[in-house]
């Protein structure tokens, strides 16, 4: 299973119990196929929202115990069926994607917290119900992870964002954009001052915090979900690191895991911090 093209689905396929396989599949190329609707090539965005709608109404007709033709519905309509998964979370998902094709902007960071509980948590969710886990604290875990995860990696992308469509996507909070003095055409001319890597500094730091805040839920789940979730972690950052150490320059110098960087993460999976 490539993970590495929905970069929020935090299970890798080698980890994994072999009767798990097939179930995490599916709800990969659900969250695949419509994150692709989303935001993949030249279509416009009517079209888009129309794809979008048609996967809502597949997912209707799961809700509602009716039949469908499509194939990705037929096996996620099994899996939701044996583990009782909650359907509201792929709703979520689609929710997000097709927020994804008409907002670009974000006011203030409760607005981009609200995105991100719906296009990155509902995945680490989904994920402790197939494993049968999902304590009240598990859950507020999960979710600090999967939202630091999905805040690194626009932090890792903001000038790919910035370049997307017409007028690009630019996920920083405005409000904090203003207060550190940083202007969109800062962004999209790829500006790397003092005022943005203060901005920076701030945006790395609050998603650092955020990952470690949920970083206890490795060390609590058992045996290769428990590892899976800790290189995750480790993983993650890793890149807020590499972030900072180039003093915030992810226009020139995006920062991106190495062969090298595998034997720390590996350790970090091995030795709980103090």
């Amino acid at each position: 299973m490539p993970v590495e093209h929905y970069e929020n689905f935090p299970v890798a396929s080698i980890l994994l119990p072999p009767e798990l396989r097939q179930p995490v599949a599916a709800i990969y190329h659900f969250a695949r196929s419509a994150d692709d609707f989303a935001d993949e090539g030249d279509v416009q965005p009517e079209l888009r929202l129309a794809q979008l709608s048609a996967f809502r109404g597949e997912l209707d007709a799961i809700a509602n115990g009716l039949s469908t033709e499509n194939p990705i519905f037929l096996a996620l309509g099994l899996v939701i069926s044996k583990y009782g998964l909650p359907v509201q979370l792929f709703y979520d998902l689609l929710d997000a994607f097709s927020q994804d094709v008409i907002k670009h902007r974000y006011r203030d960071f409760e607005e981009l917290s609200d995105y991100c509980a719906r296009s990155a948590n509902p995945i680490g969710r989904l994920m402790l119900r197939l494993f049968g886990e999902g304590t009240p604290l598990q859950l507020e875990q999960s979710d600090a992870i999967c939202t630091a995860l999905q805040l690194i990696n626009h932090w890792q992308d903001v000038g790919i964002d910035a370049d997307k469509g017409d007028n690009g996507r630019i996920y920083l909070p405005q409000d904090e954009m203003q207060r550190f003095g940083v202007a969109e055409s800062d962004v999209r001319r790829r500006v790397t001052s003092t005022n943005w890597r203060a901005l920076m500094k701030f945006q790395v730091d609050r998603a650092r915090d955020l990952m470690l805040s949920g970083a206890p839920l490795g060390w609590s789940l058992p045996g290769r979900f428990g590892f899976e979730i800790r290189a995750i972690v480790a993983g993650g950052l890793c890149i807020a690191n590499k972030i900072e150490s180039r003093s915030y320059d992810v226009f020139n110098r995006r920062p991106v895991l190495k062969a090298w960087d595998w034997p720390g993460i590996f350790w970090a999976t091995l030795v709980r911090p103090l």
